[in-house]
């Protein structure tokens, strides 16, 4: 049977457990090494502000800004497990063209599968049926078919000229330049831009 004490001491600790974190850091080629390791992953040597080094097996780079600044402001995160949910941010990487050739290829690498937005080179069909807009293309990956609901939100221009599409599954198909389609393509997706 726990005394007062006792509970008072595992309630202090569960509440210190539950508001611990880890404090993000910049992470500089000074600071961290990027190293690959097995089964494709990257595995990350950084060296705390107090001097403390860790090592990660595994981490996940994660794009605060994917469209804006896919180059920049890089999260690099301790993955999710089951165990502690989802995984804490280590640091982040301000521009990763200041860190060497190599890691910099490492993790262009590793946001490329995360981030796949397969470019849509020609649109064979476009049909609209039940509030739900049906579409054939070919992408850089190969022929695609996909559906979207609600186009003018799903469909959106930059200030570049780039054209983001989401489908139902939110994923992320891209038009480079629209007027570079052929005029059969592009006057399927001309009333949305």
């Amino acid at each position: 049977m726990a005394t007062a004490t006792q509970e008072k001491k595992q309630n202090i600790k569960e509440e210190d457990d539950l508001f611990a974190h880890r404090i993000s850091i910049d992470l500089t080629p000074e600071n961290a090494r990027f190293t690959p390791s097995g089964g494709n992953l990257i595995s990350l040597e950084v060296t705390q502000p107090s001097g403390d080094v860790e090592f990660f097996e595994r981490i996940v780079p994660v794009r605060a800004f994917p469209v804006s600044s896919p180059n920049e402001f890089i999260s690099i995160r301790e993955p999710d497990t089951q165990l502690k949910g989802r995984g804490s941010e280590i640091g982040m990487i301000r521009r990763l063209s200041d860190f060497p050739d190599t890691v910099s290829a490492l993790i262009s690498d590793e946001l490329s599968r995360r981030y796949f937005t397969p470019a849509i080179k020609k649109i064979h069909s476009f049909s609209e049926k039940f509030g739900y807009c049906y579409w054939d293309v070919t992408t850089e990956a190969g022929r695609v078919e996909f559906i979207m609901n609600n186009p003018t939100a799903n469909i959106r221009t930059l200030e570049d000229g780039r054209v983001f599409m989401y489908d139902i599954d939110g994923n992320c198909f891209t038009i480079e330049d629209p007027k570079a389609l052929d005029k059969h393509s592009y006057r399927k997706v001309e009333v949305y831009l």
